[in-house]
């Protein structure tokens, strides 16, 4: 085999192995929870939690939700962003009120936002969410 075609040949596998990473959190709650009665307290506004990844030769995107990246190697996190986020939400939590291993918590008004930076060589992408905790009393 010449040189060209070895060339031509570690060309194709280096653009075929590459990365990709797309997710989209869409929930749908089948839990109907009614705040009516006093049995619960506000234990938390605006608990937070980010997660980022990084990427070399590629692109990433944000469009609300959905986030997605396509790039030949990820440099940086793991590209579980929403379960990072989320565990780095729950570790601010108690780091702020306590454990929560026993404690009947509930997250509300959770809300999700990413960002995502493309440059020429590098791109990152970066989940943040944030969410208010309530505790049941009863």
């Amino acid at each position: 085999m010449n040189k060209k075609a070895i060339v031509v040949v570690a060309v194709m596998v280096a653009a075929l192995s590459g990365c990709a990473q797309m997710g989209m959190f869409a929930a749908a709650n089948v839990t109907s929870v009614e705040l009516s009665a006093p049995n619960y307290e506000v234990v938390a506004i605006g608990v937070s939690g980010e997660a980022k990844a990084s990427y070399l030769l590629g692109v990433t995107y944000s469009n609300g939700p959905q986030t997605g990246s396509v790039a030949l190697a990820r440099i940086g996190g793991t590209g579980k962003l929403y379960k990072e986020a989320m565990e780095n939400l729950w570790a601010d939590f108690e780091e702020q009120h306590g454990p929560i291993e026993g404690r009947r918590l509930a997250l509300t008004n959770v809300r999700c936002d990413a960002d995502s930076h493309n440059l020429l060589l590098y791109s990152d992408m970066t989940l943040a969410i944030r969410a208010d905790v309530i505790e049941f009393t009863e």
